[in-house]
């Protein structure tokens, strides 16, 4: 074994006898053994790997692997991060990186640029959607991958890249030198009075800096509301959570200092932690609705449940996923870190809305739901029953919104993309109504007419659903009594493209309009005009201006279990 390797397992047991808790002797003693047992197999197994493996295999892949293991038999959540990892977790968690602000895709033979980030370098030097990347700093990028693309174009901020683009409009070819700064990636795209004196905050994730985008936000609202701002919709819809004190800042705009929002415990009683909001309300008592679904998970979970507890919001959509455990990092040596679970978080009314248990697993690796016969009731400050066992349950429940995969399969293929290419050079000097935008009959039928000779691998989830369905029936025998029905059915389900191009005309609109006002005024656009036809956002509003049942809601009305 390399004197390396034996370092690196050295470090790894130090590491983890240091973020050992403390406890009695004989307890300390017995973890000491079976720790150091395990890690000097786990030593010896690296050294017969490294020994006499038949291949040869990296120390660092074993360590890589081994450590990738130990995470999986805890949570989905742990994770192994090494240093080049970092740099995505830094990003994750600030929302900044060192580049020009600009997404990209691969396009044929080369990756171009297709939305540059409003005031970004990319932006200031006048790029714009579809410029196609030449070369990055001298190097050719023909038949380059977007995540080569990606690494070239980042660096330090305050440092130049030269880059050579040929033009999306025209086709001229120009060499561009752009100053790379710190680009900040909004957490909050799009805030705005959507209609009668109502706003509306789309917020994306939680990271360092959230809270003074949503202060922001709400202040305009409050300053452009013609005859005062009647509520605000927070829309935490897909938002995944992110950093907890930014949930709990935020959840200080729209109630009093000192209110507990979120508590945290480890193992046992002794490491229970309160958290109070420490900035005083600008908005306290504005009507609230929140948007949420099943991918609002974390710290969306602690903002919608805490002001649902309080009795201060609304909370409006499906059950949302339900992960009440926190992480924390703790370096472990040559620039690793290990991400990994160390608390469950409870919100004011004393309920966790953790929903998976993945200290138990049956024989399989399955893990388990929290089953009704464990569920427990709690109480809301007003009184109303709310429960724990996973997710917070809304007070007025919508049913999902879904991008059909035969739109999504459109987009993932890029034959959206390459249409709006076509649509921007026929309408490059066209004015658009930001909110009103809509496509024509004549440019869908155009965006048809541009599909009926692509190649567009799908299958519908009925076909293949009917297909599970007639092996099944193949297998017992039940198949030729049942053909002609099946013949029946089968025609019932009209799956060929052009068929689906009718079927799902809506969602394929509703995502070429994004992309063309994207491209027309950044994502901000494409958000503002979303927001306005969004039935979700329409039902909250009328919820917001119908102050007698909004009242109702928050003064009498319990939840249910699920």
């Amino acid at each position: 074994m390399s004197r390396v390797v034996k370092y690196r397992c050295m470090a790894l047991v130090a590491a983890l006898l240091v973020a050992m808790p403390i406890s009695a002797q004989s307890r300390r003693d017995s973890l000491d053994f079976e720790l150091g047992r395990s890690i000097e197999i786990l030593a010896n197994v690296m050294r017969e790997f490294d020994m006499r493996h038949v291949k040869s295999v990296s120390a660092d892949d074993m360590l890589r692997a081994a450590v990738m293991g130990l995470t999986k038999v805890t949570d989905p959540y742990s994770q192994y991060l090494s240093e080049s990892d970092m740099s995505d977790f830094d990003i994750m968690t600030t929302g900044k990186y060192g580049g020009v602000g600009s997404a990209i895709r691969k396009k044929g033979d080369y990756v171009i640029f297709t939305e540059p980030y409003k005031g970004s370098p990319a932006d200031e030097a006048g790029i714009k959607s579809g410029d196609k990347i030449l070369s990055i700093a001298g190097k050719d990028m023909k038949g380059a991958d977007a995540d080569i693309v990606s690494s070239n174009l980042r660096g330090d901020p305050e440092t130049d890249v030269e880059v050579v683009v040929e033009r999306f409009y025209g086709g001229k070819i120009d060499t561009l030198t752009l100053h790379r700064r710190r680009i900040s990636i909004p957490s909050v795209p799009y805030y705005g009075i959507i209609r009668d004196g109502v706003g509306y905050i789309l917020h994306n994730d939680f990271i360092h800096g959230s809270y003074e985008e949503m202060r922001r936000a709400v202040e305009h609202l409050q300053a452009s509301a013609e005859g005062g701002l009647k509520g605000i919709v927070l829309d935490y819809r897909s938002n995944g959570g992110g950093v907890m004190r930014e949930a709990i800042n935020i959840a200080s705009l729209f109630v009093d200092r000192g209110e507990r929002i979120v508590s945290i415990m480890g193992r046992d009683s002794m490491s229970l932690r309160h958290f109070v909001t420490e900035h005083a309300p600008i908005a306290r008592d504005i009507p609230l609705v929140v948007l949420v679904d099943g991918a609002s998970a974390s710290a969306s979970e602690i903002l919608a449940g805490a002001l649902q507890d309080m009795d201060r919001a609304v909370v409006l959509g499906q059950r949302t996923y339900g992960k009440g455990l926190v992480q924390s990092t703790a370096y472990m040596g040559y620039n690793t870190y290990l991400k990994y679970t160390t608390e469950r978080y409870y919100i004011p009314s004393g309920r966790c809305i953790q929903a998976h248990d993945y200290s138990t697993r049956s024989s399989d690796g399955a893990v388990g739901v929290v089953p009704d016969s464990l569920i427990s009731e709690f109480r809301t400050r007003g009184g109303r029953r709310v429960y724990d066992g996973g997710g917070i349950v809304p007070d007025v429940k919508l049913d999902p919104r879904y991008y059909n995969r035969f739109a999504v399969t459109l987009y993932v293929m890029g034959y959206m993309h390459d249409w709006v290419d076509k649509y921007m050079l026929e309408h490059a000097d066209a004015q658009i109504n930001v909110r009103e935008f809509r496509l024509s009959d004549e440019d869908y039928a155009d965006f048809v007419q541009f599909i009926a000779d692509k190649d567009v691998v799908y299958e519908s989830e009925s076909r293949r659903q009917l297909k599970l369905l007639q092996e099944a029936l193949q297998r017992e025998h039940y198949d030729e009594a049942l053909s002609g029905e099946f013949t029946q059915l089968g025609d019932l389900i009209k799956d060929d493209k052009m068929s689906n191009m009718q079927t799902y005309r809506r969602e394929i609109e509703d995502m070429l309009v994004i992309e063309i006002l994207t491209r027309y005024a950044y994502n901000a656009a494409a958000c503002e005009n979303s927001s306005c036809k969004d039935e979700g956002v329409a039902r909250a509003i009328d919820l917001i201006l119908n102050s007698e049942e909004y009242s109702r809601i928050l003064r009498e009305q319990d939840l249910g279990m699920h």
